[in-house]
């Protein structure tokens, strides 16, 4: 095997163990030390680098290689912290980074340290290998993007601006992956994603001591509001997004399928089509509704005293174009108007996504994969791309994997036994670098 480290970004797989390896939980986050082994791998590479932190301990790392100015710069921007294993049963530890059967195990494989081991093997072998890259391109490898990332993305947008400037477009997480439906293998591309509004909804009732039963206090009120939540839908509705996402799978799948699959795009059809799809209709259901999923529960801090009061904090993720009071008007039919909304945050992402660079970002996927049909995706979760999208960038999700029919993608994501194939990661990292010599 190669050893040189010279030549490590031939062997992206090995740089994603080494990440792993960095137990960047947060919170707290700690990414200083991942930062700081990334910072000595581009040095080494000759590549010069900065440190940007709001906050100690929280660093951001952004590099540049010079193009040749043909074309606007292009940026990579991928985050090194991962969500808690904690209370999860792993079958091989979750901070080793173990190559067992084929796969990469660990916290961060898929979210996203994969990603990230992908980005810097294309990064440093443009390096290395002196192409003309039709433009700069500009690395930033950022903390705290599953907190929120105030201290990593958004903190270099709305502090350090000028470290973007002319770029249009960018490369981040999420898509490329495979996913199958019926006969197909499709590459969904990330040209969307979905708007973080997270509410708090508050219910009232007598509160009193525990020795005294309270009937239709403030918990059978909660208790009514979840089933509420639970058992009910908000609207449909089909974005321009979803609708490319949908018109371009139905096109592949053709003939019955394919027709009954493009019926989604009929509000009055989508419950139905979603239903005959089953498992998968799950998948696609975030597509085409704003959606809240109850998550903390605040009452009583005392086991002998009845609470007057209780909130339920939601996680809520609105399509693109809408607004937190769209999805107060369309909770208050499902919930009453008993229950008093509040949100609380509100990341505002752009309603139509840029498409210019699309045609060149799935042509290399066929190129890898004749078979396999890209296609544009919908992200029902958030990125780092929202923040970016206010300098007038458009992110692609567009991190390649040629994953085995049976994974479970999105179940493994933050799940027990996170893990990836080993193949998938050399398999992207050689996709985008074909991207860094064609974005221009």
């Amino acid at each position: 095997m190669e050893t040189s480290q010279s030549q490590l970004y031939n062997r992206p797989e090995e740089i994603l163990q080494k990440l792993i390896q960095f137990d960047t939980t947060n919170p707290p986050g700690n990414e200083a030390e991942c930062i700081t082994y990334i910072r000595r791998l581009l040095s080494d590479a000759g590549i010069e680098s900065a440190i940007l932190e709001k906050t100690p301990n929280r660093p951001n790392l952004i590099a540049r290689i010079k193009g040749t100015g043909k074309a606007a710069p292009i940026l990579l921007h991928g985050h090194v912290d991962v969500v808690t294993a904690e209370n999860q049963k792993w079958d091989h530890p979750p901070f080793e980074g173990k190559l067992v059967d084929g796969f990469i195990w660990g916290r961060g494989a898929l979210d996203m340290k994969g990603g990230v081991a992908m980005m810097l093997s294309a990064f440093l072998r443009a390096k290395a290998e002196g192409w003309q890259l039709p433009g700069d391109v500009v690395l930033a490898i950022v903390s705290d993007e599953e907190a929120g990332g105030d201290v990593g993305a958004k903190f270099l947008v709305e502090e350090h601006p000028e470290l973007f400037k002319d770029i249009r477009y960018a490369i981040g997480e999420f898509g490329g992956f495979t996913l199958q439906v019926g006969k197909k293998r499709f590459y969904p591309i990330m040209i969307s994603e979905k708007q973080i509004c997270w509410m708090k909804a508050t219910v009232r009732g007598q509160g009193g001591h525990g020795s005294m039963p309270v009937r239709g206090g403030a918990m059978a009120r909660l208790s009514k509001l979840l089933r509420q939540l639970d058992e009910n839908d908000t609207p449909v509705h089909v974005t321009p997004p979803a609708r490319m996402m949908v018109e371009a799978m139905a096109s592949a799948l053709g003939g019955a399928q394919g027709l009954l699959f493009g019926k989604l795009n009929n509000p009055a059809m989508t419950k139905s089509i979603l239903n005959l799809l089953g498992a998968r209709g799950q998948v696609f259901y975030p597509l085409f509704h704003n959606t809240v999923s109850p998550t903390i529960l605040h009452g009583s801090n005392k086991v002998n005293v009845i609470p007057g009061e209780i909130t339920v904090e939601l996680d809520g993720r609105l399509l693109p174009g809408f607004k937190p009071e769209d999805m107060i008007r369309e909770l208050r039919p499902i919930i009453g108007n008993d229950v008093e909304l509040e949100a609380l945050r509100f990341d505002e992402g752009p309603s139509e996504p840029d498409m210019g660079l699309f045609d060149t970002l799935a042509g290399i996927l066929r190129e890898a994969d004749p078979d396999g049909v890209p296609v544009p995706l919908l992200l029902s979760g958030v990125t780092d791309g929202r923040f970016f999208s206010r300098l007038g960038i458009q992110t692609y999700g567009y991190l390649p994997m040629a994953l085995p029919e049976d994974f479970n993608f999105s179940g493994t994501i933050h799940a027990a036994n996170e893990r990836v194939p080993a193949a998938a990661i050399g398999f992207g990292a050689n996709a985008i670098y074909k991207a860094l010599q064609r974005f221009g």
